[in-house]
């Protein structure tokens, strides 16, 4: 059996701008019916949602016969969670809050194996196909791509030293955590956040790493791709249930 190829790391390698979708519910049908629409990826969330280890094997089975990208958060950057996740036969992950380039040598360490890293080594699991794919071992790290989020002023002034880090794939500016540590709490639209979004941006990309960043507002999604950002999480799950289904309430009171 052939190493499954990482296309959501292939293309951030050849620059291209891919859209996704937060998956936030826990819930299997309803991350199947958003792999389906056509996204680059979704991304299961396990920091910001009621999401386990078993829920999210289930969700990776969902979404497996759609032709998109599944990314994975987890709640922290803990090398065992991260174990299992990579396991589960994760190839993407994207970790909250990482402060310091110490941080981030400590999320790489924890997806590569010894003597590169600190990864635990299973030779059956659902990443190898149960044992399947012979050289999963020597070639796994070439399709674990590796995310992490800067969520502060400090982090943030940190980004291109985070991001030169090797074995970073790409860095995510997580904009509602930002706009708080400004004083901006709630509003990431703040000139001064934007002004500091903006600037992130092109410093991660002058380190020659993809920059992200959350934007459930079209117009500001739309910009901030313009800007260089190349991952973009354009809605989620639980946003568009609870958007509709108030939008539909008004219709019919209105």
């Amino acid at each position: 059996m052939e190493m499954p190829v990482n296309q959501f790391k292939r293309g951030l390698r050849e620059g291209r701008a891919q859209i996704g979708c937060w998956l936030s519910l826990g819930s299997h049908t309803a991350a199947e019916i958003c792999a389906g629409a056509g996204f680059d990826w979704v991304l299961i969330d396990t920091e910001h949602a009621p999401n386990e280890l078993h829920m999210v094997h289930h969700q990776l089975h969902a979404v497996a016969g759609s032709p998109v990208s599944a990314l994975v958060r987890p709640a922290w950057n803990d090398t065992v969670v991260i174990k299992r996740l990579l396991d589960l036969g994760v190839q993407t992950l994207l970790i909250p809050f990482v402060q310091t380039v110490d941080e981030a040598k400590a999320a790489v360490a924890a997806v590569r194996y010894p003597p590169r890293g600190v990864r635990g080594v299973s030779t059956n699991s659902r990443a190898n196909r149960f044992g399947r794919v012979k050289d999963y071992l020597p070639r796994a790290s070439d399709e674990i791509c590796l995310l992490v989020q800067v969520e502060s002023r400090s982090a943030l002034a940190q980004a291109d030293a985070i991001a030169a880090v090797d074995g970073i794939d790409g860095v995510f500016i997580g904009p509602q955590d930002l706009a708080a540590d400004f004083g901006h709490m709630g509003n990431p639209g703040a000139p001064e956040v934007r002004a500091a979004i903006t600037d992130g941006l092109a410093r991660i990309r002058a380190a020659g790493k993809a920059p992200g960043i959350l934007s459930f507002a079209e117009a500001d999604a739309k910009h901030w791709i313009g800007a260089g950002a190349l991952f973009v999480a354009v809605t989620s799950d639980q946003f568009l249930l609870a958007r509709e289904s108030t939008a539909v309430v008004a219709r019919f009171r209105g």
